[in-house]
């Protein structure tokens, strides 16, 4: 759960430097896209707060019960939280282990099947949104296409693993190639931290 503290939310703190992920992700990617996308959410997320209903709640719970602008500031902000949160420094041949490997051959039959899908899936959604591993409330593993600023959270679900693909999320590193952007990130991704939200 994202807390605010003393009535607002702050900036992550990244567990890697911003050249740390290239060439998977640049450090101009990284500026913009964490350094001044984010924290536009995370500016606007604050502004809202103030004597509403969300006021000292969670991310997840304003999330879960908001519309309108306080819904898209507060979506955009928990999914690039989670996004950034759970990447490392690029390791060829990266893999799921530990018990998200077994969940994800169980449910998809192999570890290649999932990233196929799950590429299929975030090259597929027309225009910007989120591609998402989740866990759902018998822990079956589902992919969903969340658009704009959804979350899974909002169909009852336990969110493990995104892909952002809206545009600023590649367009930097890859231009319009988002397939090339997807089957990369894999060589980032922290299977440690998916783990951990799996529970």
């Amino acid at each position: 759960m994202i807390q605010p503290i003393n009535g607002k939310f702050e900036m992550p703190v990244l567990p890697y430097g911003t050249s740390d992920l290239s060439p998977v992700l640049s450090a101009e990617t990284l500026d913009f896209h964490f350094g001044k996308h984010l924290q536009t959410y995370l500016n606007n997320l604050n502004a809202a707060l103030p004597g509403s209903a969300f006021e000292g709640k969670t991310v997840e719970e304003i999330v879960k019960t908001a519309d309108g602008a306080v819904f898209n500031n507060a979506g955009q902000f928990l999914n690039h939280c989670m996004y950034f949160m759970q990447f490392k420094a690029p390791f060829a041949g990266n893999i799921p282990t530990g018990k998200i490997a077994d969940a994800i051959v169980s449910d998809f039959g192999s570890i290649e099947k999932f990233q196929d899908e799950f590429q299929a899936k975030g090259a597929g959604l027309f225009g910007s949104g989120w591609v998402w591993l989740s866990a759902d409330a018998s822990g079956k593993l589902v992919i969903t296409q969340e658009v704009n600023a959804q979350n899974p959270l909002t169909k009852g679900l336990k969110p493990l693993l995104t892909f952002d693909v809206w545009e600023h999320a590649y367009y930097i590193d890859y231009r319009n190639r988002r397939p090339d952007y997807l089957k990369t990130l894999w060589n980032i991704v922290n299977w440690d931290v998916v783990n951990e939200r799996l529970g």
